[in-house]
């Protein structure tokens, strides 16, 4: 269940933001996008086009660096300049690939998302937006989206699907490989796996 509900969250986070963020209130920007893209991606699902979709109107939206930093944790002080760049960038690719894959598998013609009313003061610059993910034959998931307010507006830097962080998923998965192998190590995991997507 856990997995499935993981999955429709990167489902349902590419839905959510596919319009410019500035000075758009962040509730708002799910709410008005989410039906244009589902319908996009439940008419057409070749991988061009859901490749496409996902880095043109979804990665804009997001804080990689800052995403890259969490999931690093106390490793990403120890990782120099240039690792750090490697690390973000092969960060990046692997949501691509993984956003790519599970629109193309896990979205059903009758997929809709609620979203939840949030209050935003003017000098806030952290939410919370809660969503509920619905498709037929499923249970409900829950989805909350952590975002920032920056000066290209708001950016999301994680994802709670179901009370599992994507970020803190992540700082696991990359903690235990650079105890095996090192932060090159990781960096060279990450892009294989991604190419092992690209490829499949």
């Amino acid at each position: 269940m856990r997995t499935v509900a993981r999955t429709l969250g990167v489902v349902f986070l590419v839905a959510a933001f596919a319009v410019p963020a500035a000075e758009v209130a962040p509730d708002a920007l799910v709410k008005t996008t989410v039906d244009e893209v589902l319908s996009v991606i439940k008419q057409k699902k070749d991988k061009r086009t859901l490749h496409d979709l996902a880095e043109k109107k979804v990665l804009p939206h997001f804080d990689f660096q800052a995403m890259t930093r969490l999931a690093m944790g106390k490793s990403w002080r120890e990782a120099n300049p240039d690792q750090q760049s490697k690390l973000e960038n092969a960060f990046r690719g692997l949501l691509v690939n993984t956003y790519t894959t599970a629109l193309g598998q896990n979205t059903t013609s009758d997929a809709a998302v609620e979203v939840k009313p949030v209050q935003v003061k003017s000098d806030q610059d952290d939410v919370t937006v809660k969503t509920v993910a619905r498709q037929s034959g499923r249970q409900p998931v829950t989805i909350d989206y952590r975002m920032t307010r920056t000066s290209g507006g708001w950016k999301v830097y994680d994802v709670i699907v179901e009370n599992l962080s994507l970020v803190t998923n992540y700082r696991s998965s990359f903690a235990a490989e650079i105890g095996r192998s090192g932060i090159d190590g990781l960096i060279k995991t990450i892009e294989a796996k991604n190419q092992k997507l690209a490829e499949g």
